[in-house]
């Protein structure tokens, strides 16, 4: 599998190409050609590699500006770079710490920053109006805010003699990073842990500087599978066994990688494994990599292959697009994409309101919320051979159930998947049986999970949540959840755009609207900034390119049914395939994908 990313979209891959990559548009249309998981839209890595330095500008606002990237960069020179903004009497303000210490309080400006000038010698007060996104440490990682200021102030004067422009005075005691310095001076990487049945890759995400020098990119991606999985996503995923190492910095050519490392009980078994998750944690790396333990080589890995013969989704069909019309599925046609027949058979097409289909293997899992005559809710489930026959029902019925969505990292021997019924996140497995899930605090509106099947997104109370997934046989459990700082209120739709992109729907201001966001909530892009109705209603496409559709594709409901490509395009009755002659006229409604 490779990917074959168009210009506009180079990845902030490791090495060596697609070390440079592009800045999240205002808006994108993203087309992606070739086979693989996707490439993640707006990835990092700005024009330039070294954050700004002090200059000698009079504008209290373009010089708050440049600090708020100043610390961007290696770790071990942080303070330095951000002492130079700083008059000498004010330096103790911030204090010290070591390089594996540092952490960078990440926030995102809600508006420009706010000069006012406080005396005739030339003293400005600058306030910032910010939401905190996140606390980025030495190891890649984007934490959750911990801290719970929404603006700052800052004093400046007039540099002393023989220097020019501006210095501060009086600032907060912490290491500051603009999101919009993040997306400039900072590459996205995806390296990957093996899911807690050690079925499945899952991705985890990091971020290094666009300053460290290319040779030292793949010691650093080893450091971080060393070092575990994101805080997040650790009871999700398995860990590299307690001890492993990098013992010097990895070393090699073009063609040929030597990895040295420490690792306790390093059999067979576990070595394998990890060089799985080497080869796609360095996914443009070519060639063969030595991996030796404790200098002794232990395993050559030729890192295409491992790729091909481990792929992330295997079995990755291309998707077809369905919508509920008049109380049943029908097939979508869109242009050239493919249309699939409904995997389900007449009898169970009947007053259906949402609906979630997906293959295992040569199997169809379908889910299906249909309404009684009192015009309550149940969940109603089968698998089997296209098209579905049996189905068994759920034992109670609702007020309101959601759209139902399948866990694809399920044992086939046990499938199940997850739905939200009158503000409940519950199990389902094939026979319907419902089961609520623990550790939730808040009501639950809305669930949505990436390809992998070990990570949701949930909405709860109106805001965005990450959360990481065990499944075990037949059990399932959901982690803590982690909230997601977002400039959108009163959620109310999401789903997964991509392996670390999640695309939601809530308020702007006054008007609906729909954005994009990576999984730790730090990069923000609108989408669509008037859908002219709230969404209640949203399902993506988050695979690898396949056919006729491109990746980063999605459909939602506002009042009626639209698709992304491009945006705002309203799905037409016309579209809509098999409906019988006669048949009552209505609109397309929750529109959503099967692959």
């Amino acid at each position: 599998m490779r990917r074959r990313l168009l210009t506009a979209l180079v990845a902030g891959a490791l090495l060596p190409a697609g070390l440079a990559g592009c800045g999240i548009p205002d808006r994108t249309e993203v087309q992606v050609d070739g086979r693989g998981p996707a490439g993640e839209p707006g990835t990092l890595n700005g024009s330039g590699s070294q954050p700004p330095t002090r200059s000698a500008t009079e504008d209290p606002k373009e010089f708050i500006t440049d600090y708020l990237a100043g610390a961007a960069g290696e770790r071990d020179q942080a303070y330095d770079r951000v002492k130079k903004f700083i008059a000498g009497e004010a330096q103790g303000r911030l204090r010290k710490k070591q390089s594996s210490e540092v952490e960078l309080t990440v926030v995102r400006l809600l508006e420009a920053p706010e000069a006012q000038l406080l005396t005739n010698e030339g003293n400005w007060q600058v306030t910032v109006r910010v939401q905190q996104v996140g606390v980025l440490r030495a190891d890649g990682t984007l934490e959750k805010p911990t801290a719970p200021e929404t603006a700052y102030k800052f004093k400046l004067r007039h540099a002393d003699a023989g220097s020019q422009g501006l210095v501060m005075t009086d600032l907060p005691n912490v290491l500051l990073l603009s999101d919009t310095a993040l997306r400039q001076y900072y590459g996205t990487h995806t390296i990957y842990f093996w899911s807690s049945d050690q079925s499945r890759l899952v991705p985890d995400w990091r971020y290094l500087p666009n300053a460290v020098p290319v040779e030292r990119r793949v010691t650093e991606v080893v450091r971080w599978l060393a070092g575990g999985p994101s805080e997040w996503l650790a009871p999700g995923v398995t860990r590299v066994p307690d001890g492993t190492a990098p013992i010097n910095n990895a070393t090699g050519t073009d063609e040929r990688w030597e990895v040295n490392l420490t690792m306790p009980a390093a059999q067979d078994d576990r070595l394998a494994k990890l060089a799985t998750q080497l080869a796609w944690s360095l996914p443009d790396l070519k060639g063969q990599l030595d991996l030796k333990i404790q200098n002794q080589k232990r395993r050559t890995v030729d890192l295409e292959q491992e790729r091909s013969a481990h792929p992330l989704y295997p079995n990755l069909r291309a998707p077809e697009r369905y919508c509920v019309y008049g109380g049943a599925i029908h097939p979508l046609a869109i242009g050239s994409e493919p249309v699939g027949a409904v995997p389900v058979t007449a009898d169970a097409n009947r007053n259906v309101v949402s609906a979630a289909l997906s293959r295992a293997g040569d199997e169809v899992l379908a889910a299906l919320v249909v309404t009684r005559s009192d015009q309550k809710q149940r969940l109603v489930v089968g698998t089997g051979p296209n098209p579905v026959a049996a189905f068994h029902s759920s034992a109670h019925v609702y007020r309101s159930i959601g759209r139902p969505i399948w866990l694809r990292s399920s044992d086939r021997q046990h499938p199940s998947g997850l739905v939200v019924a009158d503000g409940t996140l519950y199990r389902f497995d094939d026979a319907a049986g419902m089961s609520p899930l623990a550790g939730l605090s808040r009501a639950v509106t809305a669930v949505a999970a990436s390809l992998d099947g070990h990570r949701i997104a949930l909405i709860m109370g109106g805001a965005l949540y990450v959360a990481p997934v065990s499944v075990d046989g037949g059990e399932i459990s959901v982690g803590t959840p982690r909230p997601l700082t977002t400039r959108l209120t009163k959620l109310t739709a999401v789903d997964w755009y991509a392996d670390n992109q999640l695309v939601f729907a809530g308020n702007d201001g006054r008007q609906p609207a729909i954005y994009q966001t990576s999984v730790d909530g730090a990069i923000e892009t609108p989408l669509n900034r008037d859908t002219g109705a709230p969404v209640s209603h949203l399902a993506a496409y988050p695979g690898g390119p396949s056919g006729a559709l491109p990746s980063f594709s999605f459909m939602y409901q506002a009042t009626v049914a639209y698709r992304n490509n491009p945006v705002g395009t309203k799905i037409e009755r016309s579209q809509v395939r098999d409906v019988a002659d006669g048949a009552k006229q209505s609109d397309p409604s929750v529109p959503f994908f099967f692959y």
